[in-house]
């Protein structure tokens, strides 16, 4: 299924990486989850793009980014270490949405042009985690499927009659899956399970020692909200909840995370 950048494509490696920037003043990384690309901030970025320098990038394996490997928090983290680096921008509060945390972190861990972390809608671990039974297997057949019928005609006009979408085109979230490179599920259903059950993000977070937000939706059916806010409470960081919303507050909810994002950097 093509796809059509909104930004540049910077070779990174010798791997084309989608970069979107908007704005100007104190730069803001968003860095989207699994299955999603730089278009599930669209409209946060319009929160935040009057006072700062929004930076957004499709990971590897996503969107209109290239790279067929490298698809684990460490390897994404080192390619966005090299945007930053091309960049050449200070003092990021780097922004990660459910996977997309795991990338933030360990990009802290490895760049010092990070100044501040905020993790949205992921817990720290897959100990109290509610997935769908048999996802490991269901989620790559269903990654299939989408890839077959995302492109096709009866599938935008059956859209229409969706009851709600959060993004401007309402065939979105579909048209990410079917890019996103079908060896991410194994990563991130597997792979994630295994690294995070050995090193939790919470335990990440307090070893960087950096200013960390934590934003969560009171809805969310993957993580329980309250088990969430007090492991990360636990560990010293600002735990705000978003009432009325799910995984992802700032689609649902994109005015009130835009002002905590403001209120968190500081203007």
């Amino acid at each position: 299924m093509p796809r059509f950048p909104i930004g540049d494509l910077l070779d990174v490696n010798g791997v084309a990486v989608h970069v979107r920037q908007d704005g100007a003043g104190p730069p803001i990384l968003l860095l989207h989850g699994y299955c999603g690309s730089v278009h599930w901030f669209d409209r946060l970025t319009l929160g935040l793009a009057a006072r700062h320098r929004v930076i957004r990038v499709d990971l590897l394996g996503h969107g209109c980014t290239g790279g067929s490997s490298g698809f684990d928090a460490a390897s994404q983290a080192r390619m966005v270490a090299a945007v930053l680096d091309v960049l050449g921008v200070e003092d990021v509060l780097v922004a990660g949405h459910s996977y997309g945390a795991d990338v933030a972190l360990a990009l802290a861990a490895i760049s010092p042009r990070v100044g501040s972390l905020v993790l949205i809608g992921q817990a720290p671990d897959y100990s109290y985690a509610s997935f769908p039974p048999g996802s490991s297997v269901l989620l790559p057949m269903v990654s299939t499927l989408v890839r077959l019928v995302a492109h096709r005609r009866w599938t935008r006009f059956a859209s229409r009659f969706r009851r709600v979408s959060w993004f401007d085109d309402p065939l979105q979230d579909l048209a990410d899956h079917a890019v996103t490179a079908p060896a991410m599920a194994r990563v991130v259903l597997a792979e994630r399970a295994r690294s995070l059950a050995a090193r939790p993000l919470d335990a990440q977070a307090a070893t960087l020692a950096l200013p960390c937000l934590v934003i969560l939706g009171r809805r969310d059916r993957f993580y329980d909200c309250e088990k969430t806010f007090a492991r990360y409470s636990a560990i010293g960081a600002r735990v705000e909840v978003v009432e009325g919303a799910g995984h992802s507050p700032f689609l649902e909810r994109p005015g009130e995370v835009a002002r905590l994002l403001r209120e968190f950097r500081g203007s």
